[in-house]
């Protein structure tokens, strides 16, 4: 039963994810590729406005650890790392429920949510 209910809800976490973007179509030749657009949002504005909210919180852990609890165990130097975990998704650092993907952000916005969850420290 708990299998099913983290498969559910896993589940459900990819579809949430899918529908935010942060590309727009930037036309630089006549191939008209979509390009990855910085946002000028701060890392906590991104990270209000996405669904990280769902899972994690700044003081309380709930599917996925707290910020503070993150904090606590990063530090500035593993921010490529964790900008990497947010887009690519991860499992098996803080329990058997993986982070989806969250592929619609690019590395250097991924980078300013780090920032801000690392400004949590205690």
């Amino acid at each position: 039963m708990k299998k099913i209910l983290v498969t559910g809800l896993v589940s459900l976490l990819a579809i949430s994810c899918s529908k935010k973007e942060t590309t727009q179509p930037q036309s630089t030749d006549s191939s008209d590729v979509a390009t990855p657009v910085v946002s000028k949002a701060s890392g906590q504005t991104m990270i209000e406005t996405s669904d990280c909210l769902a899972c994690h919180s700044i003081d309380e852990r709930m599917i996925g650890p707290s910020y503070k609890e993150i904090a606590e165990k990063y530090s500035q130097k593993d921010i490529e790392q964790l900008a990497s975990k947010i887009i690519e998704g991860g499992s098996g650092v803080w329990g058997d429920v993986p982070m989806a993907p969250h592929s619609q952000f690019s590395k250097e916005d991924a980078k300013k949510m780090v920032e801000y969850i690392l400004s949590q420290k205690k």
